[in-house]
């Protein structure tokens, strides 16, 4: 644990660095960006670093990272952007990638909720309705709503470039050039698989009518894997590990340890969705139920419902006027229906199943040992 909270301040350093960093570059364009500016840091403020970790990982499964000798003291003075004296190049460029995923995934969470019309993201205001408030706050002409969807898109657009840079300067660092070219290759083709990932997602809920049962689930999965449980786990691993020299036989057992526990991950993402604490998830309770999120979760419970009370679920379902009562009504009818109880024995096989792959992987022990507690952890949201 001291470990994990080590590296999340190394995350949080670096970010804040490199947000220093563009600050710095950007300053010509005078006080009329440091709005945008701003909500970039403090979007980017904490998190469970989640890829991070995972990219970390699949580098020490291949070879040697160490932050324990960082001595935090020698970081006072370091200029913004600039390598930190405490860390060794290999824990910097691990570092560099590591950061890269981070703002990567908030550049996805950024437009997933302009998608999703979400108001609030981690207990705050998200990212458009930010700057929608801004703009109401000033008095500004023209639509509110416009301008902070306009907002968000950009910083979202920001936030991906900025990962590219710092991919792309991990790759710079790395002596060996197949290495940098097959974790460069990892990470574009990771960015493809989320936007078209989130399109089949968006493609699910505009259609007028839930596919046949194994059709739709067999929908939801796709979704399910290309829109986040690929790019949560098995993309982070694959990046660090290709960055320290991973072989095929070592990035395929990393692959298979990887999937599964992103699988794991998101169902447990979509119960969340369904049945989580507001105080805990940041968003509203039954989320996912008033978006109309043709999860996993959701294709199973229409499946085993009958006819008529199919019908009143899809009535009531994706309509973003639901209110206490509904939310609980559907809540008591996917729990009866036994679905949940199917999600949670399909997030025990997978991690199983990860567990598995794991005992066979032809990877450093200590780093093994490490990533079973994590894809534990991952499971069960506990962070």
């Amino acid at each position: 644990m001291h470990e994990t909270i080590r590296l999340a301040g190394l995350v949080q350093e670096r970010i804040g660095d490199v947000l220093a960093d563009h600050r710095q570059q950007l300053e010509a364009l005078g006080p009329d960006a440091i709005p945008l500016l701003d909500e970039a840091a403090d979007y980017l403020a904490g998190g469970k670093r989640l890829r991070a970790q995972f990219c970390v990982l699949g580098a020490r499964s291949v070879g040697r990272v160490d932050f324990d000798d960082a001595d935090e003291s020698e970081t006072d003075g370091v200029a913004p952007g600039a390598a930190s004296p405490a860390l060794g190049p290999d824990a910097d460029r691990i570092l560099d990638a590591a950061c890269a995923l981070e703002l990567f995934h908030a550049a996805a969470l950024i437009h997933d909720d302009v998608i999703d019309r979400s108001d609030t993201r981690r207990g705050r205001p998200s990212a458009h309705r930010h700057f929608a408030g801004l703009h109401e706050d000033a008095d500004y002409r023209g639509d509110a709503d416009h301008f902070g969807l306009a907002g968000a898109i950009l910083l979202g657009d920001l936030l991906q470039s900025w990962s590219d840079e710092l991919m792309q300067r991990a790759c710079d660092a790395t002596g060996d050039r197949a290495a940098a070219r097959a974790a460069r290759e990892h990470f574009n083709r990771m960015r493809s698989e989320v936007a078209v990932g989130q399109y089949l997602d968006v493609l699910e809920e505009q259609r007028p009518a839930a596919a046949p049962e194994a059709e739709q689930l067999e929908r939801s999965t796709r979704v399910l894997v290309y829109k986040s449980a690929k790019y949560s786990v098995e993309a982070p691993l694959l990046i660090g590990a290709a960055l320290f020299g991973a072989d095929e036989e070592q990035e395929q057992s990393l692959a298979e340890f990887g999937l599964p526990v992103g699988v794991a991950f998101q169902l447990r993402d979509d119960v969340l969705g369904v049945f989580g604490d507001a105080e805990v998830t940041g968003k509203p309770a039954g989320d996912d139920l008033a978006e109309g999120k043709r999860t996993v979760l959701v294709t199973l419970a229409r499946e085993a419902l009958p006819n008529t009370q199919r019908r009143v679920f899809d009535d009531m379902f994706g309509d973003p006027e639901l209110d206490d009562e509904q939310v609980e009504m559907l809540q008591r009818t996917i729990r009866d229906s036994g679905a949940l109880d199917r999600v949670e024995e399909m997030i025990t096989r997978n991690l199983d199943r990860a567990t598995q792959s794991l005992a066979a992987a032809p990877i450093n022990a200590e780093a093994k040992a490490r990533l079973g507690s994590l894809a534990d952890r991952s499971g069960r949201r506990a962070f």
